[in-house]
């Protein structure tokens, strides 16, 4: 059962970042300028995937389903994805030497509801 609920997370969270991260291409490309790269590198992007996705299950989906809520699931899901987001953008503020503070609000945010999303989405199919 925990492997079929990490793969709807994981469409879930393909689906959504993909998206997002299309249609946001310029804005991070403006905040970051050369510092992003011109195309991502898929193995470090598939290990945070696969990493993030599991601790999606373990710590929001699961909790929230023993509770048997779906506002449970938007809160571990928002508050995981508030934690993780954070600590990514507050440590790269603190030790880049270029880390806008709006791409610390936009990105917090999307991390915020995107796992909350997530957790949601994969809550509502096997509830």
């Amino acid at each position: 059962m925990v492997f079929l609920q990490f793969l709807v997370a994981a469409a879930t969270f393909l689906l959504l970042d993909s998206i997002w991260l299309k249609s946001m291409s310029g804005f991070y490309r403006l905040q970051l300028g050369d510092q992003l790269a011109n195309k991502p590198n898929f193995l470090y992007a598939g290990a945070f995937y696969l990493i993030y996705i599991t601790g999606i299950v373990l710590f929001a989906l699961r909790p929230a389903l023993a509770a048997e809520s779906w506002v449970a699931a938007l809160g571990y899901g928002g508050a995981l994805g508030f934690f993780a987001y954070a600590t990514y953008d507050l440590t790269n503020a603190s030790t880049l030497k270029r880390w806008p503070a709006v791409l610390v609000a936009v990105d917090l945010a999307w991390g915020t509801a995107l796992t909350a999303l997530i957790t949601l989405v994969t809550f509502l199919v096997f509830i």
